[in-house]
């Protein structure tokens, strides 16, 4: 008899990749959405016809009790959240009821209903902040350094203490930077392939971004979310770290871009402070061992691959 899989958050860039690897293993597959007439298909729409949708709001404990009645789902992935940094300056209260709180009524949603539902946290490398060692680890401490970081990490705690006080199966994906074709055009990847693509097409001549000198560790999505799914099929629940290893800066991503279709970054990218964020992540960068070692896991596409799929796919959507 197949699985069934409730994924939160389907309509973003890491539901979209998560939900064709699950199909590609035979799950039933369910997607909560919330009822809003914004709520964008865009990302799953070649998926549409073999995904079910249910309704629910991590802002209501009650719809969530309804989504897991009605999809009965074996694995929950909880991707739903607030997941733009800036935005969590701008509404910090807002971004903890989703990011934080909501976590908590998932959880005790599936205790009431059925604990032994596995469940996928997603955590993020934003909740160490301002590092204290590098690489980050499992065991490195948190120190978040915005309101979204804040959050994941209550919602990174908020899992473990679940699965300590009631024993359930639940698993952190300390995620770092990822990124696709997909991701939105207000993070700083997507925003320079759109850019270098609108330059090389002459729609546009320059591009203006914060803080060049922040270093990431910069992954494939389609890769990371794979992670996700073998972490809910291992033995004993645990949290780990996805990551290349590898780190990058703002400027490297952009002479790459910018290189591939043959442009000098200097003549187009202009640099605004009000972009630079009050308290800045300097330097993230993620040891994955363990990933490695007991999820058998491994990334499959390098920076460079990554820059230069995404600035094909913005050519050949602008063009």
């Amino acid at each position: 008899m197949p699985k069934t899989a409730l994924i939160t958050g389907i309509t973003g860039q890491d539901g979209s990749y998560l939900a064709e690897v699950l199909l590609e293993q035979g799950y039933d597959v369910w997607g909560m959405v919330r009822r809003a007439s914004t709520e964008s298909y865009e990302r799953i729409e070649h998926l549409r016809d073999r995904v079910r949708f249910v309704q629910g709001d991590l802002l209501d404990q009650p719809s969530l009790t309804s989504a897991l009645l009605q999809a009965g789902p074996d694995e929950v992935y909880g991707l739903a959240a607030q997941s733009f940094v800036p935005t969590s300056w701008s509404q910090p209260v807002l971004t903890a009821e989703f990011t934080a709180v909501g976590v908590t009524r998932l959880l005790e949603a599936i205790r009431q209903v059925n604990p032994a539902i596995r469940f996928y946290q997603a955590s993020s490398s934003e909740m160490f902040g301002k590092v204290r060692e590098t690489p980050q680890n499992e065991l490195t401490p948190f120190h978040p350094r915005s309101p979204y970081g804040v959050a994941k990490a209550y919602g990174h705690y908020i899992s473990v203490n679940y699965r300590e006080s009631y024993g359930m199966f639940c698993c952190s994906g300390i995620l770092f930077n990822h990124e696709s074709p997909r991701r939105g055009l207000e993070f700083v990847t997507r925003k320079v392939s759109d850019g270098v693509a609108r330059i090389k097409l002459g729609m546009t001549d320059t591009l203006t971004l914060g803080n060049l000198d922040a270093r990431r560790d910069w992954g494939y999505a389609a890769d990371y979310v794979r992670a996700m799914w073998l972490m809910l099929q291992a033995d004993t629940a645990d949290d780990y770290v996805v990551a290349t290893g590898v780190t990058h800066s703002v400027q490297e991503l952009v002479e790459t871009a910018f290189g591939y279709v043959g442009l000098d970054w200097r003549d187009h990218v202009r640099t605004d402070p009000a972009l630079i964020r009050p308290a800045e992540v300097d330097l993230l960068v993620g040891d994955a061992s363990k990933a490695h070692g007991e999820l058998g896991w491994e990334a499959t596409v390098d920076f460079t691959g990554l820059v230069q799929m995404m600035v094909d796919a913005d050519l050949e959507r602008l063009s």
